[in-house]
């Protein structure tokens, strides 16, 4: 069979959801409706966060960049998508296949890396509350937010190196709605040892890194609210984060479950429909999340839609 290196391809074809023309038209309204929702939710939630006084905290700061990473992870997979079912194609050029897993990677691993960031403040902020000013000043946010980007902007680089070394067959078709790095490693026809390689470090800083901070910082945040005595500080304590913790189960779960059902199942069309869940769902439930369980960001989006009104 004839090889081809990546760059000599003019086009892959994105295989997406499903086949069947007559679901196209539900498919793209879904996509469409979730995907406005996740622009609309995370741009209220900037807007509020930027508009209130009482709201610009670090908490906040950091949720505020954890909604642009989500805009920018849906806007990264979704518009290819939809311009693809309105378009009855099914292909994306080299450029932009690379393109897109370059954005891809690098809006994943800023979320996984805000995630670990705002576990850190709220482990401040419960254990050693009279030094939380001191630790958490304005420029040392933006120094986690600038650090966090440019580890996203290593890990996303190091997938789209890994990518372009890649050899493939011709009419490489990628079983999925959108470039992904691991489904075009099973579609080479040359050796993938090395990029597997760069794949397990990519994973390591964007997956296992911040997991492991989250997991520390959520150790120390237990075991200091369980010293507390009073019940009604140990709930005020809990309830500060569980915005966070629902956030950080709802996008490494379902993260985690995409890759064990690649593991179990044989057919990578159900891994397409399962990774739906992380790459477009967990974006559009995260403002959501932060808004129904926090009166201070309900009380500021009240306040945009009262004006809007």
């Amino acid at each position: 069979m004839e090889l081809q290196n990546l760059t000599s391809f003019s086009e892959f074809l994105l295989l997406g959801l499903s086949d069947d023309l007559n679901l196209q038209p539900f498919i793209y309204g879904l996509f469409l409706f979730m995907y406005l929702v996740t622009v609309l939710g995370n741009l209220l939630i900037i807007l509020a966060i930027g508009s209130d006084p009482h709201l610009h905290t670090p908490m906040y700061f950091f949720l505020s960049n954890l909604s642009l990473a989500d805009i920018g992870f849906s806007t990264t997979t979704v518009p290819k998508m939809l311009v693809n079912i309105q378009a009855h194609s099914k292909s994306i050029t080299y450029a932009g296949c690379l393109t897109q897993i370059s954005f891809f990677f690098l809006f994943g691993c800023l979320d996984s890396l805000l995630l670990a960031v705002m576990a850190y403040d709220r482990l401040v902020a419960i254990c050693h509350p009279l030094h939380y000013p001191v630790i958490m000043k304005p420029c040392i946010c933006g120094l986690f937010v600038l650090v966090s980007f440019f580890i996203s902007l290593l890990d996303s680089q190091m997938h789209s190196l890994m990518v372009s070394q890649l050899t493939f067959c011709k009419d490489a078709e990628i079983p999925h709605f959108f470039c992904d790095a691991p489904k075009l490693r099973d579609l080479a026809c040359s050796d993938t040892s090395g990029s597997n390689i760069v794949m397990f470090f990519a994973g390591t800083i964007s997956g296992f890194l911040p997991i492991s901070g989250i997991v520390f910082s959520y150790y120390r945040i237990v075991s200091s609210i369980l010293r507390v005595s009073s019940s009604s500080r140990r709930y005020k304590a809990f309830s500060t984060c569980g915005s966070h913790l629902l956030v950080v189960f709802l996008f490494y779960g379902t993260g985690l479950g995409v890759y064990l059902s690649s593991a179990v199942s044989s057919s990578p069309r159900k891994d397409t429909v399962v990774s739906v869940m992380y790459t477009v769902v967990t974006p559009m439930l995260n403002p959501f999340i932060y808004s129904l369980r926090n009166k201070d960001i309900k009380t500021a989006l009240w306040r945009i839609i009262s004006r809007i009104v």
